[in-house]
């Protein structure tokens, strides 16, 4: 006898997004701005239909970092959802506002410019960006398998309030599957 639909759904392994949505919630993390992302649509449009979280679009990564920053200054939790190529807009607005006030950014990126990328921008900012990062004194994980995605990201949202410091969770296509090229 088959089981039933809901054991069977019950029985796979939690999707990529579906950890990190849970991590999300686990620490408080209600408020979710992005930049639209074709990676990230499958973790946007779950925080999308889970009444839990105000989730939107902005136009650019500095606006979502502006919003954030107001957040937390009035008592809220987020994160800002994007990929690669948004980062390079963000290096003044880490340096002048995210670092100094102590903001606990959490940066969830999309990671481009690897693993067979066809356009350059894409490969130069993917080269650039964690130097950056560390730059800046940023923490930074590149996650790249399921059994590490779950302590990573609940590890590094707690590390980031603590200690008032943001942090970067760089998802490698070897976890996402990337994007697809036609």
């Amino acid at each position: 006898m088959a089981a039933p639909p809901d054991a069977a759904r019950s029985a796979s392994p939690p999707s990529w997004h579906e950890i990190i949505l849970q991590g999300f919630k686990r620490n408080a993390i209600d408020l979710v701005p992005y930049v639209p992302d074709r990676v990230l649509t499958p973790l946007i449009q779950s925080l999308h239909d889970d009444p839990f979280f105000t989730t939107f679009a902005t136009a650019r990564e500095e606006e979502a970092v502006g919003i954030l920053a107001g957040a937390w200054m009035g008592g809220r939790r987020g994160a800002l959802l994007m990929q690669t190529s948004g980062f390079a807009t963000l290096p003044n607005v880490l340096a002048s506002l995210v670092v100094p006030c102590q903001i606990p950014l959490i940066m969830v990126v999309s990671e481009r410019g690897t693993l067979g990328e066809f356009n350059y921008g894409q490969s130069l900012v993917c080269r650039t960006m964690r130097p950056v990062l560390d730059a800046l004194a940023m923490e930074h994980h590149t996650m790249m398998r399921f059994d590490e995605l779950e302590f990573i990201v609940d590890r590094s949202i707690k590390q980031a309030v603590a200690t008032q410091a943001a942090v970067a969770l760089i998802l490698s296509p070897l976890l996402t599957g990337g994007k697809l090229f036609a």
